[in-house]
């Protein structure tokens, strides 16, 4: 199986499915391993028709079912200096690199190997394969599945979202909000400053007052938050603008996101900086050119992951990994969207997050072998198999 698993990967690899490209090469692929063992596989197609979700059952067509989810996209390679092709996998010293391998096509390789093995037996509760488009770039995908899912009328129980804690069960993570605050300013001449509305110095000030702000958030730390950090943190990704030395800037954007442990803390950040834009920047941005503007755009205001007293997947989970703790991460996954929807979730996958986004990314192939173990405790302890081929005691998924 491990090699099945390894070989799987390898063309998963293969297929460059960043973020900004179609994923829709990578879902046909899966979508015909899906369906060779008998799976009922539906796709869902984005607005421009390049990318894809990918919904697949096997068992029956009810409600209850659990979840194995990953994402297809992966982040670019572009600036990053990587030792070999990174779309494609080598293996040296026990790991296996390639863009992907840890985040997160190592999870999705392992269903996928696994699926012949929830086809051949009489499985009452269904197993779901749920891959998703655009998770590297707010959690798009995710969202518009659940969607799907909505209209189709089918309620899945559980999700275990394989994204890499090294096979830890993780029960909760922060939210992860992203986005864009575009300024509009007045062109001119850089010897005359006066006449123009410099858009780089007002996103300038717009970062040095969310800095302010991200200050605060330290004081704000809810007693006996988990999170590593404690507190609510924000990070200014980019800041672009302007074109010479000695013009003006008419145009800046900042790209910025925050990574909240409460809602309350989201709230004070937005209304803050909503404040700072109509009180004070764009009346001085106007006052020489009335068109001047501030416009924040959403990318996406991802929830997290909240721990919950009871929670079936995490229980599930210990008994297949024989775990008895479960912890919580700093980074992001779509587990908050599959929890909003009704779902108990865990996220539990191979790999080490450290290794994710880098160059020279790689699964270490003893957590794949790990990943395997636990997929086959799943077939073996909570499917039905049929008694007339095993002639064992009735066991229900």
């Amino acid at each position: 199986m491990l090699k099945t698993t390894t070989d799987i990967l390898r063309d998963l690899v293969a297929f460059p499915t960043v973020s900004s490209d179609s994923n829709l090469e990578m879902i046909a692929y899966i979508a015909q391993r899906l369906e060779d063992c008998g799976a009922d596989v539906q796709l869902f197609r984005d607005l421009s028709g390049k990318k894809a979700n990918l919904f697949a059952t096997i068992g029956p067509q009810i409600d209850g079912g659990l979840v194995l989810s990953g994402h297809s996209d992966v982040v670019p390679v572009v600036d990053q200096e990587w030792a070999t092709d990174p779309f494609t996998m080598v293996e040296q010293d026990g790991k296996l690199f390639g863009r992907g391998t840890c985040d997160m096509k190592g999870f999705i390789a392992a269903a996928l190997a696994m699926a012949p093995t929830f086809a051949h037996a009489q499985i009452k509760r269904p197993v779901h394969f749920a891959f998703t488009y655009d998770e590297e770039v707010g959690c798009i995908g995710a969202g518009h599945l659940m969607a799907s899912l909505e209209q189709m009328g089918l309620r899945p129980s559980v999700a275990i979202i394989g994204e890499p804690p090294e096979l830890r069960v993780i029960e909760g993570h922060k939210g992860c909000y992203e986005y864009t605050t575009r300024f509009q300013g007045l062109e001119g001449h850089g010897s005359d400053p006066d006449l123009g509305v410099n858009a780089v110095e007002y996103a300038v000030r717009y970062v040095a007052h969310l800095l302010g702000l991200k200050e605060q958030l330290r004081d704000m730390t809810p007693a006996n938050s988990p999170f590593a950090p404690p507190w609510t943190t924000v990070n200014v990704g980019a800041l672009q603008g302007g074109t010479v030395h000695n013009v003006i800037a008419s145009k800046a954007h900042v790209d910025w996101e925050m990574r909240p442990v409460q809602a309350s803390d989201a709230e004070f950040i937005k209304s803050e900086l909503k404040a700072y834009c109509e009180d004070i920047l764009l009346p001085q941005m106007q006052a020489t050119f009335p068109q001047s503007s501030i416009k924040t755009e959403t990318v996406g205001e991802i929830d997290g992951l909240v721990p919950t007293p009871e929670n079936e997947a995490r229980n599930i989970v210990f008994e297949l990994t024989g775990c008895n703790h479960a912890g919580v991460v700093p980074f992001g996954t779509e587990a908050g969207i599959y929890q909003n929807s009704g779902m108990d979730v865990v996220v539990c996958g191979p790999g080490s997050i450290e290794q994710a986004h880098k160059a020279d990314e790689y699964v270490a192939i003893d957590q794949l072998a790990k990943c395997l173990a636990m997929l086959e405790n799943l077939a073996a302890t909570r499917a039905e198999t049929s008694p007339c081929t095993q002639g064992g005691p009735e066991r229900v998924l």
